[in-house]
């Protein structure tokens, strides 16, 4: 068994494709429309699917935004360099939320960005 996908229902579905491909480098693998039951998937990941977990991104159509409760945490990804990272991401216009140190009660250097949609996307500098 493996992850093969988290999926994340989204109030804007090309607002939230160029966000995770442009500002995070994701690359947009496949998208689908349903007519009849009025969605949208778009997958977006850093690998193919065969061999990586990627990203759902629903777009329900009408719904523009979502109550996220209070159960959902993060979705947290590995980075060479944590402030580059987050440099980065300001630059193409990302918010980060948490700037880059050291977690809170050890040495992991992390940060924290939020999507679009408020999603919070946890930045994890490889060590």
């Amino acid at each position: 068994m493996r992850i093969l996908h988290t999926m994340l229902r989204v109030g804007d579905l090309q607002r939230s494709i160029t966000f995770y491909t442009e500002v995070l480098g994701m690359k947009l693998l496949r998208q689908s429309e349903n007519k009849d039951y009025q969605y949208t998937l778009a997958f977006v990941g850093y690998g193919d699917e065969s061999s990586e977990a990627v990203l759902e991104l629903t777009y329900n159509w009408g719904v523009d935004q979502y109550d996220h409760g209070n159960a959902f945490g993060h979705i947290a990804l590995a980075v060479d360099d944590v402030y580059q990272a987050c440099e980065q991401i300001r630059q193409r216009g990302g918010q980060i939320s948490r700037e880059p140190g050291p977690v809170k009660g050890g040495t992991t250097e992390i940060a924290f960005v939020k999507d679009p949609d408020g999603y919070a996307i946890e930045l994890i500098q490889k060590k």
